[in-house]
């Protein structure tokens, strides 16, 4: 929620459009029902998204297709390794495990139980994120050839949000701290696809006391309709908004309103995670 109003009060306070996206392209681990569950939700907490909701799985052949094309430029390589080979042997990163490239001249062959790697080679990736500023990134060091297709033939998260933020045009990305990390990728692999990449923001995201963040896999429950005046103003509260009192006793309409009319990008906390205290 806490990232959704970001993004949702960085579009509209620049007359923007907002768009939903449902990223499904993991159907092991999609919850039954999850999708009617999020715009749903959204709806009850007085959301209006641009255009219908976009299934991240209908693109799934511009995924595959885009693929294919890195690997027949020579720009990804199949690769054979598994996770449990490489990691006790190779070191660790914010990214993850940090590949040494062990297939990178092999030439295998790309076929089930082998994974597709994007070649980094000696890319230095330099950006300014919009909350967190000057990003610095060599990604030899820091990451290695990094996986686009999974061994079980499913796009990782970075080749399909790369993908679609490039083929939907969008010029900005709001999102928690957590992916912070991993832009460099999406931006290496955005430049190899269309030489270009979209503006990025990264918020704090919240976290129980233990440092886990509230998630499906924390075991978070769901936002309830009728606390949604007060879910919104903690939320706003946590972007650094500080939103006035009288606005507890207010509608929802006018909580927006005054939400849009007074976002302040520059007061977002350059935290990467804040406890949760309501």
């Amino acid at each position: 929620m806490v990232t959704a109003v970001a993004s949702y009060l960085q579009a509209r306070s620049h007359n923007g459009q907002w768009f939903v996206r449902i990223e499904d392209i993991d159907p092991e681990r999609e919850s039954k029902g999850a999708t009617q569950s999020i715009l749903q939700t959204l709806k009850d907490y007085g959301f209006n998204w641009d255009n219908k909701p976009i299934l991240q799985s209908k693109q799934a052949n511009l995924h595959q297709h885009i693929a294919l094309q890195l690997l027949n430029n020579q720009l990804a390589y199949a690769c054979s390794c598994s996770r449990k080979d490489l990691i006790d042997s190779v070191n660790h990163g914010e990214m993850g495990l940090i590949y040494p490239g062990n297939c990178s001249q092999k030439n295998l062959v790309y076929q089930p139980g082998t994974t597709l790697r994007v070649r980094v080679d000696d890319a230095i990736i330099h950006y300014i994120d919009n909350n967190f500023g000057e990003q610095r990134c060599n990604l030899k060091q820091h990451s290695g050839d990094y996986i686009i297709y999974r061994a079980d033939k499913l796009p990782s998260y970075i080749l399909a949000a790369s993908i679609d933020d490039l083929f939907e045009q969008y010029t900005e990305i709001v999102r928690g701290a957590d992916l912070l990390a991993i832009t460099p990728r999406q931006i290496h692999l955005s430049q190899l696809i269309q030489n270009k990449f979209p503006a990025f923001l990264h918020i704090p995201i919240i976290t129980y006391a233990n440092g886990d963040k509230l998630s499906k896999q924390t075991l978070a429950p769901a936002l309830k309709k009728h606390h949604a005046r007060t879910w919104l103003l903690n939320a706003l509260t946590d972007l650094g908004q500080e939103p006035p009192n009288k606005l507890q006793w207010k509608p929802l309409w006018a909580i927006w309103d005054w939400a849009i009319s007074h976002w302040q990008q520059d007061q977002i906390p350059t935290l990467k995670t804040i406890p949760l205290k309501h």
